[in-house]
């Protein structure tokens, strides 16, 4: 969720200063929480800004660009391969175990489609396989 904008921010404090009104009605106000506000106004008055705080970071990325890289290659070699197989050939040649959840979201974030062949009986009972 993104921070709230310091504009707003300074309207709530500004309404607080002039009193317009309770800390609840604030928070209805201004449609944000009441939780919001007890912290904003405990952060106006230890520190004296309202500005939000930089995010605090996340999880870094368990794959690097060449990974990423060999991850097109292999669905380029193999369109048919199912997710497993294609963690299971990436801990091959990299040494990096992933997840079959964690395949599934790489490949959404660089587009790769994985479309499956589509066989049909022909009347000869051969299979007719079509891309």
């Amino acid at each position: 969720m993104k921070a709230y904008s310091s504009d707003l921010r300074q309207k709530v404090i500004d309404a607080y200063k002039n009193q317009e009104g309770s800390q609840r009605h604030l928070a209805k106000r201004f449609s944000v929480s009441l939780t919001f506000i007890q912290k904003l106004l405990k952060r106006y008055r230890t520190s004296g800004t309202v500005e939000p705080k930089a995010h605090g970071g996340g999880n870094t990325a368990k794959l690097n660009n060449e990974q990423m890289a060999l991850i097109v290659t292999l669905v380029e070699e193999d369109n048919d391969a199912i997710l497993v197989e294609l963690c299971s050939r990436l801990e091959e040649r990299t040494g990096v175990k992933v997840s079959r959840a964690t395949m599934g979201r790489i490949t959404h974030k660089l587009n790769l489609t994985r479309k499956k062949k589509r066989c049909t009986q022909v009347k000869n009972t051969q299979n007719e396989c079509k891309n």
